[in-house]
């Protein structure tokens, strides 16, 4: 029976928006539009499934705190630094802004600065982390983060890539991979977007995926110490993973964001200390996890002169461009700050405020071992992962979250080979981090 409550769109409009009335049976399927433009929608950005991970994770947070007011949440969750950046930092920081407000100051810090980074602080990046390897100043662009270089370098190699992921990773590369335009559609059954190669990273294979899976790939995105896992890698796996791409002529696009917190000397602080990885790689860092500018934004990009497109041409030229064209560089103040965190005083300020997060990392991974938990990271990053033996890792999340108040990260969010696992993140102050421990003992002891 014809249900009245249905209606019928104009077929004027429909064909003013291009689309079709689909049939059934005698009578039309309901169709209801509501546009005011002729603009169709990004169809790649309608392959997105849900929301981006953590904004999902803080809408679930809100709502747990609507529906319980008095809950005393402690966020093991996103990867927010909760100390304050150095003294040292800020008031350099705090200079060079009321330098700006002089005519002087302003002549010298004030209006566009260079898209690339100002000379002194790209030099002084290159003194510090790169002055044993074969990268130079100009090899450096300075930029406000890693998360918006991720981006800014899918638009520089363009749509159409054939891309491999660790699995799982930060969610970013995979986003970002089907923004652009290098994916076919998400299937449901396997978790996974068509045309992405799911690099797999267990324990079983001590967090190394087999390249092999990967020999067809153009870019390969890297990330170590390894976000979510914690994993860093090691020498003799860097020298598999440059081997492989120069086999296969691939380009690594190496994340770093976490360098500083590897103590272990067999796991390289930047991939350009493995020879000929100058040819092939592309890193880019941060100083959100060095010295608390997750808000403040300033990272880095490095792009080797010796990296070349197929025909020969310069990587860094079109990245050059591409910043020239998308950037008006970093903020004067957060590069103000970047040369104070780059000063002996600022670099022992963040050695400090790293240790301070390791030992969070310490007693989080103490606790889940002490649970009978098994255990990952911790160590030589900021995140530890946890086992729940391959249960649903959002139902382990919402069972936290209820009988804990505590916030942690659905393993699933970084890749179907998450699933089974949370990670908590040791960002957070002292006394927060050794509540959780206690919350987590009385909840989900094993032992």
């Amino acid at each position: 029976m014809f249900d009245h409550t249905q209606c019928v769109v104009r077929s004027s409009l429909l064909e003013k928006l291009g689309r079709t009335l689909p049939v059934k049976g005698r009578h039309r399927k309901t169709v209801i539009v509501h546009a005011n433009s002729n603009v169709r929608r990004n169809p790649n950005i309608a392959k997105l499934q849900a929301g981006y991970l953590f904004p999902e994770i803080n809408r679930i947070k809100m709502k747990h705190l609507e529906e319980n007011p008095d809950a005393k949440i402690i966020s093991l969750g996103i990867g927010d630094t909760t100390e304050p950046i150095p003294q040292p930092i800020t008031k350099a920081m705090a200079a060079a802004a009321e330098n700006l407000g002089t005519l002087d100051g302003y002549a010298q810090y004030g209006g566009y600065g260079a898209e690339q980074g100002q000379t002194l602080l790209r030099e002084k990046l290159a003194e510090r982390f790169y002055a044993e390897v074969n990268i130079q100043a100009s090899d450096i662009f300075v930029s406000d983060g890693s998360k918006c270089d991720i981006s800014r370098l899918q638009m520089m190699f363009g749509s159409n890539r054939r891309v491999a992921v660790q699995d799982p990773s930060y969610p970013a590369y995979v986003d970002s991979s089907v923004m652009i335009g290098n994916t076919e559609m998400y299937d449901h059954a396997s978790k996974q977007y068509g045309k992405i190669v799911y690099l797999a990273c267990s324990s079983e294979n001590d967090f190394f995926p087999n390249l092999g899976l990967a020999k067809d790939a153009e870019l390969i995105f890297f990330c170590s110490p390894n976000n979510p896992t914690g994993a860093a890698a090691t020498r003799d796996q860097l020298i598999e993973l440059v081997r492989h791409a120069k086999e296969t002529g691939s380009i690594i696009i190496y994340d770093a964001a976490y360098a500083i917190y590897i103590s272990n000397p067999n796991c390289p602080k930047t991939i350009f200390e493995i020879p000929g990885a100058d040819e092939c790689c592309i890193e880019t860092c941060s100083f959100s996890k060095y010295a608390g500018f997750t808000g403040l934004r300033l990272g880095w990009t490095v792009v080797p002169d010796k990296l070349k497109f197929a025909d020969g041409s310069l990587v860094k030229n079109d990245w050059n461009r591409l910043m020239c064209t998308s950037f008006n560089g970093a903020s004067n103040i957060a590069q103000a700050g970047g040369m104070a965190c780059l000063s002996d005083e600022g670099m022992n300020a963040m050695s400090e405020l790293v240790s301070f997060y390791k030992e969070n990392a310490t007693i989080l991974k103490n606790t889940f071992e002490e649970m009978g938990y098994a255990v990952y990271g911790g160590t030589d990053a900021p995140y530890v992962w946890v086992s729940f033996d391959g249960r649903d890792s959002w139902e382990v999340f919402t069972e936290v979250l209820t009988k804990c108040d505590i916030v942690v990260t659905p393993g699933s969010g970084f890749g179907p080979a998450g699933d089974g696992f949370i990670r908590c993140s040791a960002f957070g102050h002292r006394e927060n981090i050794l509540e959780a421990a206690q919350r987590l003992k009385e909840s989900f002891s094993r032992s």
